[in-house]
């Protein structure tokens, strides 16, 4: 044990900094950017991240209705609606794409995340859902599929459309898909696409962590979470906004440190969140918190603070790289910066308050859910 009070270790350095004299960019963003004035979380651990600068109940709930009904049309989380609903991935969007007043346009990320989050609980996390272990890179190839342009026969290509249209989680990730390219150009919509077949390679990953009970050393897990992260969700800022960050200019290394950075941050900060509802859950979940309790084998609320650590170490890290690159790069690129400092703040407001993390069961009762049928003008 060690002699110092508090935790020891990867992370706790970190964890006691984020201090020193503001530069000017950093004056001139004060209020986006509170420094030291965090939020509280699980267990008084303390998370450096600004508030965020949009928080509209009424638009909030108008967008969770239609992800609601779009959900239902798809037959996603069939006869479990309600997990949907508690979700509020409408309010989600809401929070973290502030300058976005269009809900139609908000309705884009929101049916992405949900289609996302759906294909993991429905063929990763929960086998009520239908999740096989044995069928998991059956069903990724699947889905990557179902992201780019199959180029079959004729009556295969049918056969593949049909078998597409029978699974509720490959149906809502093409549904979703198409809006998103609606939106958005060529370059970035691949740009998304990209990230989210990267981020299927993560979810295999898992997967075999799973099927050989491996627990995974902070670095490994840290590197999975780099790929499985919110990175798809921030790469789709600029054609929200109504502005093209060219392609050049996010293939620069130190625009992809950034945002990878900020993406990474803003998992831990879901990690933390997590860990109290998957404490009480099941096997072969997993988080930071538990992978830091496991290798430097400390107390839960040890682990907590010591991640807590890591994502003030990364957001730290973050404002940096956005000043520094504030000055190198184009108008597109600081709003694109900004943009996603701004997706951090909203989606750490949304998991402070989203129910799916404030309750000691994640999967409820398989209760039929009983709500009037939609008309949803969502699902093409």
């Amino acid at each position: 044990m060690s002699p110092l009070p508090g935790p020891t270790g990867t992370g706790t350095s970190a964890a006691r900094r984020f201090t020193g004299p503001p530069t000017a960019t950093a004056r001139r963003t004060a209020a986006r950017w509170p420094g030291p004035a965090a939020e509280a979380v699980v267990g008084g651990v303390r998370l450096e991240c600004p508030p965020p600068r949009r928080d509209d109940p009424w638009l909030a709930a108008r967008l969770d209705e239609r992800v609601l009904a779009w959900a239902e049309e798809i037959g996603l989380y069939h006869g479990r609606l309600e997990r949907v609903r508690e979700a509020g991935f409408g309010r989600l969007a809401a929070l973290c794409y502030p300058g976005v007043e269009n809900e139609d346009l908000l309705m884009v990320p929101a049916r992405c995340t949900l289609a996302i989050w759906a294909m993991d609980d429905h063929y990763c996390d929960d086998p009520s859902l239908g999740a096989t272990p044995g069928l998991l890179g059956s069903r990724l190839a699947a889905a990557s599929a179902v992201l780019g342009r199959v180029h079959l026969p004729d009556r295969y290509e049918n056969a593949f459309t049909a078998a597409t249209r029978e699974d509720p989680a490959l149906e809502g990730l093409r549904s979703a898909v198409g809006h998103l390219r609606r939106i958005t150009t060529p370059d970035q919509s691949e740009r998304v696409l990209h990230t989210l077949r990267t981020l299927f390679c993560a979810l295999a990953q898992e997967a075999t962590w799973r099927a050989t009970g491996h627990r995974p050393r902070v670095w490994e897990y840290l590197v999975n979470r780099q790929a499985n992260s919110f990175l798809p969700c921030m790469t789709v800022i600029d054609a929200l906004d109504g502005y093209r960050l060219p392609a050049d200019v996010w293939a620069r290394p130190g625009v992809l440190d950034a945002a990878g950075t900020a993406a990474l941050a803003a998992c831990i900060a879901n990690d933390i969140y997590s860990a109290a509802v998957e404490e009480h859950t099941f096997d072969g979940d997993f988080n930071l918190p538990r992978a830091v309790r496991d290798e430097q084998r400390c107390t839960p609320q040890e682990a907590l603070r010591i991640s807590a650590g890591l994502h003030n170490e990364l957001m730290a890290r973050f404002h940096q790289q956005r000043e520094h690159l504030a000055h190198l790069g184009g108008s597109e690129l600081r709003r694109f910066l900004d943009g996603v400092l701004d997706w951090c703040a909203g989606s750490l407001a949304w998991h402070r308050t989203a129910a799916r993390y404030h309750r000691h069961s994640a999967r409820p009762d398989h209760q039929p859910d009983h709500q009037p049928a939609h008309q949803d003008k969502d699902r093409t």
